[in-house]
């Protein structure tokens, strides 16, 4: 080995085993595979805020539900807020690297003893919204791949034959992760430039190729209200409810902290990967926005949504704007990227689960927290966000407004889990210990505001989208909110604050090393 070889070697087992020892202080063993650079960290939460699957997924409910505006004017807006939740979140990380991230998060951050059960409602929220947005991307996926079907084989569009497509490409995506970290970090390196080089190549065909545009008026002003409501100071509420769009897409990048375990310089990699993920998502999903509400032809848009061609509004858009074939491309390189989405997703929400169920939180914690010998993975969790963003997709076979609900829970789910710790955080005051990624005297201006945000999203989201409100048309997310809420709230008092203690740590500092030793040995054995 040649001595500049030596050096990086060496320097590489001093980072890991730096890593190692924070992961020590914080009561854990190295159980996962710790093969992550910073840029794999950074991928996949840029990769799971896919702004190829939630921008598009949702854009014909944006379209309904305040229109263009909301694409142009609102992205950006909310863009700019959850930079702030961001920026918070990552202090925070840079202190606590471990799998467990938010709900951990909570447990170290909350006064005196209540820290077992600002962790557990932490957790559990956290774990609700883990399961809805696998199952938002994924069913998101699920009506892309249809269209793609639907076009190249004439696949048939109802609901039963877009559930199926919905269970395949979930099987698929637990089998790749159960391979191991390894592929899905090449993977995740991957869909960044997938991502990236897809929405400049959807812009440039969609700027230069049309012989028509929507007016710059229209693009970034129009307003549209489909949603049934007529009473005073509709335009404002349904702006705000259209915001969904937006927020959506803007989540799951807790995931940079999910994988910390797995992520060299994990400290500032994790805090970086998180902001970072937000700020290149911003400026990418605002093109992709401007560029598909720009190839709108107007004065056809109505007559397009009631004559579709592939079932999907932004694949039709594609299409009457260019060509067939050029709008399966199009179509093929969004699909593309929701399936990179849809498998990091499933990679933080086993993560999740693993860590919860390490300390005991979730039933069947035991199986749950098994860790695969030979790949280092937690399998057992991987198949369980499987199976459960599954039965949250489920409902849409008899209720048309499901995925939007979906993506509510999710949103909800995700940003309580986001808000608590950061909330505790402030209130911590002086007593926070900071980590090498910090925001110095800005951190209290910029946590509050987040909160705030976080605050108002939530009251949106619960709230009904469409009027009249019937069976088909519920927006179920406040069920789902609810059942978390007084379901594991419940449970808590009942039985669990009788011995839930918050995260556990694993032993001394030799027991620790101890599970390493034998996780080694099986692995080489």
């Amino acid at each position: 080995m040649s001595d500049s070889a030596s050096v990086a070697a060496s320097q590489q087992g001093a980072t890991i085993d730096q890593d190692v020892v924070d992961l020590h202080r914080l009561g854990y063993a190295q159980e996962l595979l710790r093969r992550m650079g910073g840029f794999s960290n950074f991928a996949i939460s840029f990769t799971i805020i896919s702004i190829l699957s939630g921008c598009l997924t949702l854009y014909s409910f944006g379209m309904t539900t305040g229109g263009p505006i909301d694409m142009t004017i609102g992205w950006p807006v909310v863009g700019v807020f959850v930079v702030l939740v961001g920026l918070a979140m990552a202090e925070i990380a840079s202190s606590f690297p471990t799998a467990g991230g938010l709900y951990y998060w909570s447990a170290k951050l909350a006064p005196g003893k209540s820290g077992p059960a600002w962790s557990w409602m932490t957790g559990w929220f956290n774990l609700l919204g883990q399961f809805g947005i696998t199952a938002g991307i994924d069913f998101g996926l699920a009506l892309f791949a249809d269209a793609l079907l639907h076009l190249f084989w004439g696949y048939p569009t109802s609901r039963g034959y877009i559930v199926i497509v919905y269970a395949c490409v979930l099987f698929l995506h637990g089998l790749m992760n159960t391979f191991g970290i390894r592929l899905v970090a090449m993977l995740n390196d991957i869909s960044v430039w997938w991502h990236i080089l897809g929405v400049l190549l959807i812009f440039g065909v969609l700027f230069f190729i049309p012989t028509h545009h929507a007016p710059w008026g229209y693009t970034f002003t129009h307003f549209v209200n489909d949603t049934g409501y007529t009473f005073g100071g509709v335009p404002v509420y349904v702006f705000l409810i259209g915001l969904l769009l937006a927020q959506y897409t803007f989540t799951g990048y807790d995931a940079s902290a999910h994988v910390s375990e797995e992520t060299k310089y994990a400290r500032t990699a994790s805090a970086w990967g998180i902001v970072l993920s937000i700020v290149v998502s911003l400026v990418a999903g605002w093109i992709l926005l401007i560029g598909v509400t720009h190839a709108i032809n107007p004065a056809q848009y109505n007559l397009d949504v009631a004559a579709p061609i592939s079932g999907v509004s932004p694949v039709d858009i594609f299409i009457r704007a260019t060509s067939r074939h050029i709008g399966e491309l199009l179509l093929f390189v969004v699909v593309g990227a929701q399936f990179y989405c849809g498998m990091s997703s499933v990679t933080a929400n086993s993560r999740m689960i693993y860590a919860f169920s390490r300390d005991g939180a979730i039933p069947g914690s035991n199986f749950w927290h098994k860790v695969n010998k030979r790949t280092r993975t937690p399998t057992n969790g991987i198949w369980l966000a499987v199976v459960a963003a599954f039965i949250l997709g489920v409902p849409y076979l008899w209720s048309p407004t499901a995925y939007a609900a979906v993506t509510s829970i999710a949103t909800i789910g995700l940003y309580v889990a986001y808000g608590i710790p950061v909330l505790l955080h402030r209130l911590k005051g002086d007593g926070f210990v900071r980590g090498p990624w910090h925001l110095g005297k800005a951190s209290a201006v910029i946590g509050w505001i987040a909160i705030v945000w976080i605050v108002i999203i939530t009251a949106l989201f619960v709230a009904p989208e469409v009027s009249p409100v019937t069976a088909t048309t519920f927006n179920y997310a406040p069920v789902a909110v609810g059942v978390v809420l007084f379901g594991a709230g419940g449970w808590y008092l009942v039985s669990a604050r009788k011995w839930f203690v918050g995260p556990r740590v694993q032993g001394t500092e030799e027991e620790l090393r101890h599970i390493e030793m034998e996780l080694q040995s099986e692995e080489s054995g």
